[in-house]
């Protein structure tokens, strides 16, 4: 399914508002940002107008936030697989029948 242009804007929109309450909500400038995440303060600027960033800096961002949830949500853990549960369960059960080679 193929999203507009228009889609991907709001959603930059909506990240970078995200990413400025949480700022504003430690108390700290776009400077002091961009310094604790090691990246240009044009790059703070872009992420919270929604103009977009490098994936890195927004990564950064995200970390120094105490986000790495959002990271999380990305590729979250799909734990053991139905094919390995099988094999798992398989390998615990005794024998149904003798094999001969004994």
């Amino acid at each position: 399914m193929a999203t507009s242009t228009g889609d991907t804007d709001l959603w930059e929109e909506r990240l970078g508002e995200q990413l400025r309450r949480a700022r504003l909500d430690r108390d700290w400038t776009q400077a002091q940002l961009a310094e604790r995440a090691n990246i240009a303060l044009g790059a703070v600027k872009n992420l919270e107008s929604g103009r977009g960033s490098t994936l890195k800096s927004l990564i950064r961002v995200v970390r120094v936030l105490g986000f790495e949830e959002w990271l999380g949500q990305l590729n979250p853990d799909p734990g053991i697989s139905p094919m390995a549960l099988l094999r798992a369960q398989r390998a615990s059960e005794p024998p149904k029948r003798a094999t001969g080679r004994g």
